[in-house]
């Protein structure tokens, strides 16, 4: 069996490449897709240590993370495309207001 700890560092370098995606990027979907990284870093994290400790919990867990962000992309994906048919663009700098 692997040692749990190869998965916490494996998700703490998912995590950090995620975190990395959000502070950089201009790009909305790129902050999107960055997110949704960090997400999975929480998602190794529940089922590695699920595994570990011979319990289901985590990997329902992981589920429902998994579940609950397929949603959030769907609605930010539907976000992104009403701003951009409004606005042209899905730069996060020039989407600094809300008014149309």
């Amino acid at each position: 069996m692997i040692d749990p700890i190869n998965f916490v560092v494996f998700s703490s370098i998912l995590l950090l490449i995620g975190a990395y995606g959000v502070i950089r990027n201009k790009n909305a979907i790129v902050v999107l897709m960055s997110v949704e990284i960090m997400l999975t870093a929480a998602n190794v994290n529940f089922i590695a240590f699920s595994s570990f400790y011979n319990d289901l919990s985590g990997q329902i867990v992981a589920l429902f993370v998994t579940t609950i962000a397929a949603a959030e992309v769907a609605i930010g994906l539907a976000i992104l495309l009403s701003l951009f048919k409004q606005r042209d663009t899905i730069e996060l700098d020039l989407l600094n207001s809300l008014r149309w």
